[in-house]
């Protein structure tokens, strides 16, 4: 008898069209480095700049600029007579998600975050760890990049909000150095098992394998604990935390765009979560 081979999931036409643009604008070498450019300088760059730096003419300059910027990688601002050029920081997320889409690389990932840091001591959550908890999250807030708070929640709020049994914390030399939570993100029975997810390391020791320590003990617990999905959504400018929670299983769903405005600033957010397939859902 012969086996039947499960068909492969197709790529939906408007998804398939829509990379097709992205790939065709970028199938041009003077464009990609040109996109590079700009988006590893800070502030990004003026026209005339980006003319003297790839050493091409103004029109042609200008000429691929707009080629990107009408598929949405580059955006301009008018800075009186001169246009400065931006990378579209959704895009730092969108392509690799498109690439990775096309190439079928969106199942799960492993479980667990590699080459977690030595020295790190990771454990539940005590009551004299408030005060460091909410220090850190303040650390966070004051990066722009965290969180849209702006001030941070009381111990009693985040009492409230946090699953007893999914809150953590690391030390490093008997300081607590970052901790990481899992909120509920439904009242509905249906949804028991799906869990929303913050992390947060202390200013001056990220970098160093906290993060991954902390996100190493949350998704095993969680898997312990049955919840098939975390999810959590992060500003498409924090590309560390995205890369870091891509590590520990997570995986892109997709951007919101201007989701919510912060100092004066709407921000894109990226949704991404970790499924663990083995466990039983409830039917809603």
């Amino acid at each position: 008898m012969t086996a039947t081979v499960p068909a492969a999931p197709v790529l939906p036409d408007q998804e398939a069209a829509t990379y097709a643009e992205w790939f065709a604008s970028l199938a041009e070498p003077t464009r990609v480095r040109l996109l590079h450019t700009v988006a590893t300088t800070p502030g990004g760059l003026t026209v005339g700049r980006l003319t003297e730096l790839l050493g091409i003419s103004q029109s042609t300059c200008s000429h691929h600029i707009r080629k990107l910027a009408d598929v949405g990688f580059l955006k301009l601002h008018k800075e009186g007579t001169s246009t400065r050029v931006v990378v579209n920081e959704a895009c730092c997320v969108g392509l690799p998600h498109a690439a990775d889409a096309v190439m079928g690389l969106l199942a799960p990932r492993p479980c667990c975050p590699p080459d977690v840091g030595t020295g790190i001591t990771v454990r539940a959550l005590e009551p004299g760890d408030w005060a460091a908890v909410r220090r850190i999250y303040g650390e966070g807030i004051d990066t722009g990049v965290a969180t849209f708070e702006t001030t941070v929640p009381s111990r009693a709020s985040l009492d409230a909000r946090w699953l007893p049994g999914h809150r953590w914390v690391a030390e490093l030399d008997g300081e607590v150095v970052g901790w990481t939570a899992l909120s509920p993100a439904s009242t509905r029975d249906c949804y028991a098992g799906v869990a929303e997810s913050s992390i947060y390391v202390a200013d001056g020791h990220r970098g160093r394998g906290i993060g991954k320590a902390l996100l190493r003990q949350q998704v095993v617990a969680a898997d312990q604990a049955g919840l098939w999905t975390l999810q959590t959504t992060i500003f498409t400018e924090n590309r560390a935390s995205i890369a870091l929670h891509h590590q520990a299983g997570y995986r892109t769903v997709g951007i919101r765009e201007r989701i919510a405005e912060l100092n004066g600033t709407w921000h894109d957010t990226i949704l991404i979560e970790r499924r663990a397939d083995s466990v039983e859902r409830p039917a809603c």
